[in-house]
């Protein structure tokens, strides 16, 4: 069974991690349903996300059996976002919420209970109502659907796990501080994969904490392979995947702000290691096109794998700073002090504005860098 979906050639799609940058994926993916001929054809069999990429990758996977309306229901969500569906973002909220978090924090109090930066007990009631996860299974069972899958990471064990739901033919796996468990997906499943570190609390899966899959995610594709996939879209967040080094900025010789600090630190965790298991699968398809045709590459574990990577063609960062008179006053009242208001501050922004002005900018982003790319998608797609 799994060697004739290899030969027919399975084609994943990977989700990363970003916040509010994440709804640059659902641009794409409209552009996709658009390009389509069948519009209620689900073009990706494997689907893996992480943190607000597993959300994307679940809303899709719930609708799969019929993909365009799945994509309008994402973008319907996405382009009426506002942080308080997100996050407690009004005075009292954000106020109670950095005295929890100081006095457990600083003094201990109330250790038995996890507490974070900020209060998202929003985005699981708008995920409760949003998703109906047994349209998972309905698209198992009708064949819309090989797998989805959530990573997420486990303080204990220290450990990046992967939860996927799909056919019982897909064994688990276990590399160094990486494992793929079967199980049914739920809305703890997408909180944990979400929950970035500090910002949001962790959340108790079976016997475990977890927090945001990004964190030491260092195979961020390789989720998608050990479920079946020959060949790869991955949607980025971060314009870095189309450059051979970062954008030079100009030098202030001013100390960073605590935002700036912040914001480097989010990059690294959700961006980096996608970018790095990038150049290394390119390398990876290189030797194993130099290898003779008398050496199977299956058999040195160096399959090689197609990947079409579409990401923003503008920085995001940027964009965010524009929209900061969005965010509720309490929210910018909060930022301003660590600097995430001024300027260079927009990294932090970029992950936490979850505005209709930023996230509908995105969209268009996403949309038009995917048309600008449709016949490399027509091709890889075989549309």
């Amino acid at each position: 069974m799994a060697s004739q979906e290899h030969e027919q050639g399975l084609t994943g799609l990977i989700l990363s991690g970003g916040g509010a940058r994440a709804a640059y994926q659902v641009g794409v993916l409209a552009a996709i349903a658009d390009l389509l001929p069948n519009a209620v054809h689900n073009p990706f069999p494997v689907i893996v996300g992480t943190s607000a990429g597993a959300i994307n990758a679940v809303g899709l996977a719930c609708g799969a059996v019929h993909f365009s309306e799945a994509i309008r229901r994402l973008t319907t969500v996405w382009q009426g976002f506002h942080t308080d569906q997100v996050y407690r973002s009004d005075w009292q909220g954000v106020s109670l919420q950095a005295l929890r978090f100081v006095g457990n924090s600083v003094l201990g109090i109330g250790r038995a209970e996890p507490v974070a930066l900020l209060d998202n007990r929003p985005l699981r009631q708008l995920l409760a109502r949003e998703l109906d996860f047994s349209g998972i299974a309905a698209a198992v069972r009708m064949r819309r659907l090989r797998a989805v899958a959530v990573t997420a990471f486990g303080y204990e064990s220290a450990q990046a796990v992967t939860f996927y739901q799909g056919r019982a033919a897909i064994d688990p796996w276990f590399r160094h501080r990486r494992v793929g468990v079967p199980t049914r997906l739920n809305l703890e499943h997408l909180l944990a994969s979400a929950a970035i570190p500090l910002v949001f609390p962790p959340v108790k899966v079976n016997r475990e904490y977890f927090g945001d899959g990004a964190l030491r995610q260092a195979a961020p594709i390789s989720p998608a392979l050990h479920l079946g996939a020959s060949r790869v879209l991955v949607i980025g967040v971060s314009g870095n995947t189309r450059q051979t080094g970062p954008a030079p900025r100009q030098q202030t010789g001013q100390p960073p702000s605590l935002a700036q600090i912040g914001g480097h630190m989010l990059n690294s965790t959700f961006i980096d290691n996608l970018e790095t298991d990038l150049e290394l699968l390119e390398r990876i398809n290189h030797m194993s096109a130099q290898l003779p045709l008398a050496s199977p590459p299956r058999g040195l574990g160096m399959r090689p794998v197609d990947v079409l990577t579409i990401a923003p063609s503008k920085p995001l960062d940027e964009i965010a700073a524009r929209h900061i008179a969005e965010l509720p006053k309490a929210l910018r009242l909060f930022l301003r002090g660590p600097g995430a208001t001024r300027r260079g501050g927009g990294g932090v922004l970029s992950y936490l504005l979850f505005e209709p002005g930023y996230c509908n900018e995105l969209i268009e982003l996403g949309y038009q860098d995917a048309m600008a790319q449709q016949d490399e998608l027509r091709t890889f797609l075989k549309l």
